[in-house]
């Protein structure tokens, strides 16, 4: 699952990188926690973790965050697990919806703070009036929520994860040559196909595009939410075990009665995990732990 900021935003957040990304994170995870509450979707408590990424693959600016969920949660009053059904997670336009909402009421209330800086080229936005008629088109435009079976499998997408948790926008696989002031590279052009394309850029200006995705000092660029955030974790992934394991115990037994009557029934010795609300996956109940199962 992937939330992303419209480019309208980008002179922005280019002068206020640990605001804005604090904002993106805030609200892509209230978003999820919140929809995901609601008993017209989900009606549990989920626990996931995201990462920031600031980059397409051309190394322009492009904000957006990977959130990688279970796909179920704990009941509301914590007393069972609450699988969500297969094939869905959570309804997009809902998530669009909320996600926008809640990210420029973030962005409106860190003007009034003061929390924003506005140098010479983009003096005009620190007055009140012209800085609410610059946020009125973000309404007027639907925001990028990618919800979607990954192609390569959840495998990949943990690899790709786990590329850039300390490396910055390119890994070196992707660099092809540095020759007469040119750095040549691969990027994946999703417009056609991921079709495999070089772009050549002078050294200078590969510096410039390299530079955009240098995070202020100190940003934590991978963050945990619900059942799965630092404080809550030591007690609340037991307890998704304990009910997990409860679930399957009667779920193993519904199956033992479906085969002693000879109807055929595939075996539930896994429980699904979902990247983007889909079954994709599976973890050992018993041996292996969450945390070690979806760690990059």
């Amino acid at each position: 699952m992937v939330f992303t900021l419209p480019r309208h935003l980008a002179p922005v957040v280019l002068q206020n990188k640990k605001v804005i990304y604090d904002l993106l994170f805030r609200a892509s995870a209230e978003t999820l926690l919140e929809v995901a509450r609601d008993p017209r979707h989900l009606g549990a408590e989920i626990g996931f973790f995201s990462v920031l990424h600031t980059w397409n693959q051309k190394l322009r600016l492009h904000p957006h965050v990977h959130c990688v969920v279970p796909a179920g949660g704990l009941s509301l009053d914590h007393t069972r697990w609450v699988r969500s059904p297969d094939n869905y997670f959570l309804p997009k336009a809902v998530l669009r919806k909320v996600f926008r909402g809640k990210f420029v009421a973030a962005l409106r209330q860190a003007f009034q703070n003061g929390e924003l800086r506005f140098p010479e080229n983009l003096k005009l936005l620190s007055e009140p009036k012209i800085f609410a008629a610059w946020l009125r088109p973000l309404f007027r435009q639907d925001w990028v929520v990618y919800l979607r079976r990954p192609f390569g499998g959840p495998q990949y997408v943990l690899q790709y994860l786990g590329r850039y948790t300390h490396r910055v926008a390119i890994s070196n696989h992707r660099l092809v040559s540095f020759a007469d002031g040119q750095v040549t590279f691969h990027w994946r052009d999703s417009a056609h196909h991921n079709e495999q394309k070089l772009t050549a850029l002078s050294h200078d200006k590969f510096l410039r595009r390299f530079l955009l995705h240098l995070l202020p000092q100190g940003f934590v660029r991978i963050r945990h939410f619900g059942f799965l955030a630092c404080r809550r974790r030591s007690t609340t992934l037991p307890l998704c075990f304990q009910l997990l394991g409860a679930a399957q115990e009667a779920t193993l037994r519904h199956e033992t009665a479906l085969s002693n009557s000879n109807t055929p029934r595939a075996s539930a010795r896994y429980a699904p995990l979902c990247l983007v609300g889909k079954q994709i996956s599976s973890c050992r109940l018993f041996n292996n732990s969450f945390h070690n199962t979806v760690s990059p």
